[in-house]
């Protein structure tokens, strides 16, 4: 990718090449969002830490292989939020700062909308896809495919909200409905002439080779654990530099 150059001619000459900026548009995930607790009997809150994020986590890769090369994050990954909201405010959160590299994951919310709410999911994606090639032609794009979600409820969920939202997470994970959405975006980027990081499909691979997926989440429905945001910083960075 382009970006791999500046981020090489930025190494070399640090005051005469500007920044490299990075954003990340996407959903809870994005954000930073790890283990969730109750508020009250029908509440809930997560907890929020972006220094484990995977955005966070990629500058530190880059940084680690090229220190002479700050790396600019823009983070606007906003808890709860799906592919239409997304394209609605990609020019206010993203375009605005004219990144180098945007990278999108979408998917999880979305999914909750039922087989019936993909092309939703798509035509969000084809307007996010359409509005940084229209506004920022020289700037790359990837699409990441998301996690897994929770495959049966784990027991360390008492009853209650959480629980009820584990077991509609697993509904959607089991049926094949979350492949279906995660196949539709594989489509719409590739349509798009969009680079894919299909982490979704390591997911996939962990839980086939007999991987528990709960294991693998902090709040046991849909939150990777911290260390498994590594895999996402770690697939990006792999992705860069070829």
């Amino acid at each position: 990718m382009k970006i791999i150059s500046k981020i090489n001619e930025k190494n070399k000459n640090p005051i005469g090449n500007i920044p490299i900026t990075i954003a990340f548009l996407g959903d809870s995930v994005t954000q930073g969002c790890f283990e969730c607790y109750k508020t009250g009997e029908r509440s809930i809150e997560t907890v929020f830490d972006s220094m484990n994020s995977y955005s966070f986590k990629l500058r530190q890769i880059i940084e680690q292989f090229y220190p002479r090369a700050p790396i600019n994050i823009i983070n606007a990954g906003i808890s709860g939020d799906s592919a239409p909201s997304g394209a609605s405010r990609v020019k206010r959160d993203i375009i605005a700062y004219k990144p180098d590299l945007t990278v999108i994951c979408y998917g999880l919310n979305d999914s909750g909308r039922g087989i019936d709410g993909i092309s939703a999911y798509t035509d969000g994606l084809e307007s996010i896809f359409t509005q940084l090639k229209e506004d920022l032609p020289e700037s790359e794009i990837i699409f990441m495919t998301p996690n897994m979600m929770t495959t049966s409820r784990s027991y360390q969920l008492e009853t209650g909200i959480l629980s009820e939202i584990a077991e509609n997470c697993a509904l959607i994970q089991n049926s094949g409905n979350f492949d279906a959405y995660i196949d539709a975006a594989r489509k719409t980027s590739h349509e798009f002439n969009i680079s894919v990081c299909d982490c979704y499909s390591k997911w996939k691979k962990l839980h086939e080779s007999g991987v528990d997926i709960n294991n693998l989440l902090a709040n046991k429905i849909n939150h990777p654990t911290r260390e498994m945001h590594n895999l996402f910083a770690q697939s990006l960075f792999d992705m860069i530099i070829n």
